[in-house]
């Protein structure tokens, strides 16, 4: 039989058979317009054949990757526009496959591995999205403005070899799968989908405790608001049935899954959580706890705060690498944000300079994204807190004008309050402060951040035991947390100022062990044993201190970060007690 090398496309409707169990005749008008409007003239416009249609899906045939590149792009382009004036229960999204490879030509229809694994790479594809082979990448790598992410070497159903895969970066893989009941806002950013904690035990009383951790996990990740999550009534669905994350991400529109299983014997239960990048299949964090069965709601809220806690800067991380790995040309507010954070946990002037372009890209892009504004705030704070600002003053205003913007775009939002909680305990308002911290952490209370603020603000405001029991619920939360070292020198701080002087130097030594170059651990070490008299000790933690930073300990000589006279004094009265003069 006659053979040919083809570009091959295939396309399909993202939830298809929900749509038409919804509304059928809808459905199928809307789909019908589709093809008449957009996929049609962009298939001609760029040199395609229609091979044929297959219920919601096509087969288009190209004689250049390109060509077919091209077109895929225009599709989700104009598929995206159009389906943004429906309502969320109407829209239909597509994903898309192309592969280059040898087709047999039957008539006017094509057959052979060619088509099938251009069929495969389209149920890999996000909704809006087009994965391409890469046969079909090595053809378009240099000659489109687009960016690729490699999804590595996949086996795909009944293709003997290992496929190449590489997932084309546009703008339209969020704001293109809003799957029915989905509200068009959820998808600004990648979704999370929990699914049902499947019950391992023999006892089928005990669903009750794996569906109420799932729903304590969808609750509390939703607190977090940094990534929206699937609603309960969505992922519970799939409770009971045998299908792949992957499949049920993309049927949700979520980027990451989060499941589980629990197993009850005698008095105690083991947990099993796993969080799952849908695109690529592997699993980002894994864990399993092992607890005794007592106080079924406390033992589901501790779980529940341990999970969640270890998978919000998991979710980041994973973000901060996809964002790090795509071209100038396919970034969005998202990605500037992310690389704008990546910056700033950094705490250099020279990273702290860059986060700040970063987040003046990404407001520039969406004005009203309030995580960056957020993020503009806290590099405004490190600028004053790194003392890398010829005006404070204008520093400390611009501080505020960005914290402020951030609430008043997101009231609800945690990191948003507690930006302006910072901005106000430069400004030596340490009410107002402590108010904002407070709101953050009632917003968000396992929000690592905003306790540590909350501590650090209610010790400098002469409230260190209470700041002591906020910072140690902080290290409580996200004991990996990768700045944790400046956690327990906080903490360390706030008990010199309490006089609990062995926990100071318990705390200091902690954060040396973790960051032994980070002199301030060493500086509140020094005044913790000054004041217990171990002048030979506190000497050599000067020592170190100055080794690691010289003049830092000169620079702080005149050092008054407290609200109490007496504080500050305390604290100058122990670097007097190591050797340190005023």
């Amino acid at each position: 039989m006659p053979r040919r090398l083809a570009a091959i496309l295939a396309t399909d409707v993202v939830g298809y058979s929900r749509l038409m169990e919804a509304d059928e005749e809808g459905t199928l008008a809307r789909l019908k317009a589709l093809r008449r409007e957009i996929v049609e003239p962009a298939i001609d416009k760029h040199n395609g054949r229609l091979v044929k249609l297959i219920g919601d899906g096509a087969l288009v045939e190209f004689a250049s990757a390109l060509d077919a590149t091209r077109c895929a792009l225009a599709i989700q382009d104009g598929v995206t526009k159009r389906m943004g004036s429906e309502p969320a229960d109407r829209r239909i999204a597509l994903r898309i496959g192309i592969n280059v490879g040898d087709v047999i030509v039957d008539g006017e229809d094509i057959y052979g591995d060619g088509v099938n694994i251009a069929a495969r790479l389209e149920g890999l594809a996000d909704p809006g999205g087009i994965c391409v082979s890469g046969l079909a990448f090595d053809h378009i790598r240099n000659k489109l403005a687009a960016g690729f992410e490699p999804l590595g070497e996949q086996r795909l159903k009944n293709i003997a070899e290992p496929v190449r895969v590489y997932r084309i970066e546009t703008a339209h893989e969020v704001s293109g799968g809003v799957h029915p009941g989905f509200s068009e806002t959820m998808f600004d950013r990648p979704a999370v989908a929990v699914l049902p904690f499947i019950n391992m035990s023999d006892d089928r009383d005990q669903d009750y405790f794996s569906d109420g951790l799932a729903e304590d996990l969808i609750t509390a990740l939703a607190a977090w608001r940094c990534f929206p999550v699937i609603a309960r009534n969505s992922t519970f669905v799939y409770k009971g049935r045998a299908v792949s994350p992957k499949q049920i991400a993309s049927e949700l529109g979520a980027r990451y899954v989060v499941e589980g299983g629990v197993r009850k014997s005698g008095g105690r239960v083991r947990i099993t959580a796993q969080l799952i990048d849908a695109t690529s299949g592997l699993h980002l964090w894994a864990k399993k706890f092992d607890e005794e069965m007592k106080d079924v709601f406390l033992l589901q809220d501790e779980i529940t705060r341990r999970i969640v806690t270890t998978i919000e800067p998991e979710l980041e991380r994973a973000e901060q690498r996809r964002s790090a790995k795509k071209s100038p040309q396919a970034l969005d507010a998202w990605d500037y944000y992310l690389r704008g954070m990546a910056h700033l946990h950094e705490v250099t002037p020279e990273a702290n300079a860059s986060a700040r372009q970063m987040f003046e890209h990404a407001i520039a892009m969406d004005p009203t994204y309030s995580p960056a504004f957020t993020g503009l705030a806290n590099s405004h704070h490190s600028d004053i807190l790194l003392e890398c600002t010829n005006d404070r003053t204008t520093s400390l205003t611009r501080l505020f004008d960005a914290a402020r913007r951030a609430v008043a775009l997101d009231d609800g939002s945690s990191a948003a309050h507690e930006a302006l909680s910072t901005a106000y305990i430069w400004a030596d308002q340490y009410d107002l402060a402590i108010a904002e911290a407070e709101r953050a952490v009632e917003l968000d209370p396992n929000s690592v951040i905003a306790r540590r603020a909350l501590g650090n603000k209610l010790d400098l405001a002469g409230r260190s035991e209470e700041g002591i029991v906020q910072l140690e619920t902080a290290m409580r939360l996200s004991p990996q947390e990768p700045r944790n070292h400046v956690h327990l020198a906080f903490l360390a701080r706030a008990c010199v100022n309490a006089r609990r002087y062995d926990d100071a130097i318990e705390w200091a030594h902690r954060s040396i062990s973790k960051r032994p170059e980070y002199p301030h651990a060493y500086y509140i070490l020094a005044t913790a044993l000054g004041h217990l008299g171990r002048t030979a000790e506190a000497r050599a933690a000067i020592e170190a201190c100055e080794r690691l930073h010289p003049g830092f300990v000169k620079k702080r000589s005149g050092w008054r970060p407290y609200r109490n006279p007496a504080d500050n004094a305390h604290l100058r009265d122990g670097l007097r007690k190591a050797g340190v003069s005023d």
